[in-house]
């Protein structure tokens, strides 16, 4: 593998406007001598409404496809990821700076954790930030753990699956993301916290832009009867990879 961090987007129409912004967020990265980043965006769709505001960028590459939700548009994105790492990066979000150089200096150091997230502040319309209660200690997040959080707490995981960076070969092998029309980050998360170690880092990371377009706030996401059916099949899934006991890097004891 490449010492490269490929950054993966998934965009649609709406949030397009937005992909300038985080293509600057990215261009004040600085990271270690040798290392590099580039950046797969790929459309949920075939329309017209994205490409012009595709960044002008030998590191970028841009692919468009038939509508199957965020998670459909990342995991066909695999097939353009050269880097050894890959980080996340919705069109609407910006990272802030240092972030993919902490990720970097946790996953090269100890290859016990498979993943990293970081804290995440919400970016309100006015451009001010504010940020989230009860977040994790600065550190390693065992086996298991973010899964207890989630289920003791009404299904919100205790980090943010938004800023998510992971090695490349165990997010391939986990299938990518779940084929679900929500929380399909989510059900990545918990994947990859039934199977390896994660890594927590206490400096944010991700501005996490709040907008009356996102997703999240619309009121499918909330509806309960789908809901319901995401959480207990990601819920499913996390469980059977952990009975399996299947671990990244291989051999790891269970918790």
């Amino acid at each position: 593998m490449s010492r490269r961090v490929t950054v993966i987007t998934a965009v649609h129409g709406p949030s397009a406007r937005f992909l300038p912004e985080a293509h600057a967020s990215l261009c004040e990265q600085r990271l270690p001598g040798g290392w590099e980043w580039e950046w797969v965006i790929q459309q949920d769709g075939t329309t017209d409404e994205v490409r012009a505001y595709v960044p002008d960028d030998a590191r970028v590459s841009f692919g468009q496809g038939r509508p199957g939700g965020p998670g459909v548009a990342r995991t066909i994105a695999l097939a353009r990821a050269g880097g050894a790492y890959v980080k996340v990066l919705d069109a609407d979000d910006r990272l802030t700076p240092g972030a993919l150089a902490r990720d970097l200096a946790v996953l090269e150091t100890d290859r016990t954790v498979g993943w990293t997230t970081s804290r995440a502040l919400d970016l309100l319309p006015d451009g001010s930030t504010a940020g989230f209660p009860g977040d994790p200690d600065d550190g390693p997040l065992d086996r298991g753990s973010v899964l207890d959080h989630w289920k003791r707490n009404d299904f919100r995981a205790p980090v943010h699956p938004a800023t998510l960076c992971v090695r490349r070969e165990l997010l391939v092998a986990l299938g990518g993301w779940m084929a679900l029309p929500a929380s399909e980050d989510t059900g990545l998360l918990l994947a990859l916290d039934a199977v390896s170690r994660g890594w927590f880092s206490a400096e944010a990371g991700l501005l996490y832009r709040k907008w009356d377009g996102q997703v999240t706030g619309q009121a499918s996401h909330v509806d309960p009867v789908e809901r319901a059916a995401r959480t207990t099949v990601t819920e499913a899934r996390a469980r059977a990879l952990s009975d399996l006991g299947w671990t990244y890097p291989a051999g790891a004891r269970t918790p």
